[in-house]
């Protein structure tokens, strides 16, 4: 089985997360990994906390707050939040750590040693009222090449194609909305261009393997026919210090928080490792050409993970037009694949914070089920289009689906069994019908994992959802409740032996969507109620001591996972005791939409 590297996207520590942002990174992130988990694939998945840049600083001084006091307040949140998902991260940590820094120091000179950064004057954009650095993400304006009102200061979403914020239209401050003051200043460049045909190669390899999606594919060969050096410098007092003389004694000049964030999939593996007690452990997924790694976004960070991050591993490895060879990390292994999800909407309008469109994550566990939510995701989620989450769609499939169908299913087979038997009864002679349910229970592990696998989730779990309406019929059909006579004892336990099973097979293959109902499914029909293992926070030091001596501490996600039920067919135990049980979902009024959107308009 394979080395299997699941990078997900790192949140920005900005403000705590909405469901937007878990809909594109997190949820399919997730299900993705157990399912590889239980396929019997060694997977890690990381990710963290991007705590440095400009945003983070306008946020800070809107809260009366240091930057390390507001990222220190909303990585706790929103690592609160991804366990409250149950995202089965090994280590999800977070861009100030020491152990960041000195991994990303480390990139910075390879590429430097290597010779890809170009050191060129510039113009950077400052706010004239504040005199405080604007990120180009925070600048807006009219695109040059295609005319796009709205397009950023670093890239056009319409057209795809890299910009400089002096290069748009009428730019404003997306903050205050003056107009920007653009002035001289020396930056370092990834030198993109020498880079070009290894980045070409390697798409072309990515294009012919048939796995990415389309979209992805297709606007990731396209920004390469404008490529140019891009900026991996700012002006900025809050980020990680460039490691070179002359400029590490300078407190305003910073490595981009772009270059810093995406090494964060390396540094994180490297912490993980070093918390295992086998400090090189990391290497079986980044050196290794036989590993797999899957880097999983919401689509307005394809650039960042199609270009940037793998222009830097190639810079670093010397694999570019000016040649060169890796320093202590040896060659890094490329994304195999960038599974980028497009945009969830809400109520037809896309999510804004400061305009009140939103649903936190956190709002929203404390009021439904997560499973409730994953299940909206697999089902409705923008897996290769724009989606769009109404209240209205979220109860009816809730209840329509979940609570009608797959519940309903589990409830009255283990009701059924409680009051006949007490226990999981054994099957006698099975006739055609029997045979055909269980084949069909059976035969999803191969359809709903090879889907998932391929990245195609909301037909995957559409397929579970298929083999569920089988066995729902089928107890339907053969009606057990009506099997009363002492003659049709055998025949009772063999359908309900039957239903049992298909239960058992399809709450395994449910699993990776719906972890938490997975628990209590499993417990009902009498078992551990453990097969889908959950994520916890721990509070860890930092593996490095600052300047002054001290370590800080902070919070991590992470969790034992090894024992996860192989993805197959278990035989379900005959005798094992199954009490009356307890409905598995919350059926939901549909007065809450009405609730909800009153909400969302106060």
């Amino acid at each position: 089985m394979s080395k299997v590297l699941s990078a997900v996207a790192w949140p920005y520590a900005n403000g705590p997360r909405h469901i937007g942002h878990v809909a594109g990174f997190g949820v399919p992130s997730d299900v993705f990994s157990r399912y590889m988990r239980m396929a019997g694939h060694d997977v890690l998945m990381v990710s963290g906390s991007d705590e440095h840049g400009t945003p983070i600083l306008i946020a800070a001084d809107e809260a009366g707050m240091s930057a390390q006091e507001l990222a220190d307040h909303n990585h706790r949140l929103i690592a609160e939040d991804l366990v409250g998902l149950g995202l089965t991260y090994d280590l999800y940590t977070r861009t100030t750590t020491r152990n960041h820094e000195a991994v990303v120091q480390e990139l910075f000179l390879g590429v430097f040693e290597n010779g890809y950064f170009l050191e060129e004057t510039t113009y950077g954009a400052r706010s004239p009222s504040t005199g405080r650095t604007l990120p180009d993400r925070y600048i807006e304006g009219t695109c040059p090449i295609c005319s796009y009102d709205g397009a950023r200061g670093d890239q056009c979403d319409n057209c795809g194609n890299q910009l400089d914020p002096q290069d748009l239209k009428d730019p404003v401050s997306r903050i205050n909305g003056e107009t920007p003051e653009f002035v001289e200043t020396q930056h370092f460049f990834l030198d993109l261009p020498a880079l070009a045909d290894a980045l070409g190669e390697w798409l072309d390899e990515r294009e012919a393997s048939g796995t990415w999606r389309p979209n992805v594919i297709r606007f990731s060969k396209n920004i390469l026919e404008e490529i140019r050096p891009r900026a991996m410098t700012r002006d900025i007092d809050w980020g990680i210090t460039i490691p070179l003389d002359g400029w590490r004694e300078n407190p305003t000049k910073k490595l981009y928080v772009w270059f810093d964030a995406v090494i964060g999939y390396l540094s994180a593996s490297i912490e993980w490792a070093r918390r295992s007690g086998n400090p090189d452990a990391w290497r079986e997924w980044w050196n290794d050409p036989e590993a797999l790694s899957y880097y999983f976004m919401g689509k307005d960070n394809i650039v960042f993970h199609s270009q940037i991050w793998p222009a830097e591993l190639l810079a670093y490895d010397g694999r570019g037009a000016k040649g060169g060879s890796p320093r202590a990390y040896g060659s890094l292994n490329l994304p195999t694949e960038v599974v980028s999800s497009e945009f969830l909407t809400m109520e037809g309008r896309k999510f804004s914070s400061s305009k009140k469109v939103v649903i936190y994550v956190r709002d929203l566990l404390a009021r439904y089920q997560p499973d409730a939510f994953r299940y909206f995701v697999a089902a409705a989620g923008p897996e290769n289009q724009d989606s769009d989450f109404t209240w209205s769609e979220f109860v009816r499939r809730t209840n329509d689906e979940l609570v009608a169908g797959w519940g309903n299913l589990v409830n009255r087979t283990a009701n059924l069994i409680a009051k006949n038997f007490g226990e999981v009864p054994a099957a006698g002679d099975l006739t055609a019908e029997d045979e055909a349910a269980l084949a069909a229970t059976e035969a999803a592990f191969g359809t709903v994992g090879d889907l998932i696998a391929r990245h195609r989730q909301k037909q995957a779990i559409g397929e579970a959802m298929r083999a569920v309406a089988e066995v729902n019929k089928y107890v339907s059909d053969h009606e057990p409740w009506k099997l009363k006579e002492e003659a049709d004892r055998e025949r009772l336990a063999t359908i309900l032996h039957v239903a049992a099973q298909c239960v058992n097979d399809l709450n395994l293959v449910l699993a990776p969507f719906l972890p938490f109902s997975a628990n209590l499914v499993d417990a009902a029909l009498g078992g551990t109620g453990e097969v889908a293992p959950m994520p916890r926070i721990e509070e860890v030091e930092d593996l490095d001591a600052g300047p002054d001596g001290t370590r800080r501490s902070y919070p991590v996600i992470t969790g034992d996972y090894a024992g996860v039920p192989a993805w197959r067919r278990h035989p379900i135990a005959v005798g094992r005791a199954v009490a009356k049980p307890k409905p598995v979902f919350v059926k939901l009024d549909t007065a809450v939409v009405e609730e909800e959107l009153a909400r969302l308009e106060g």
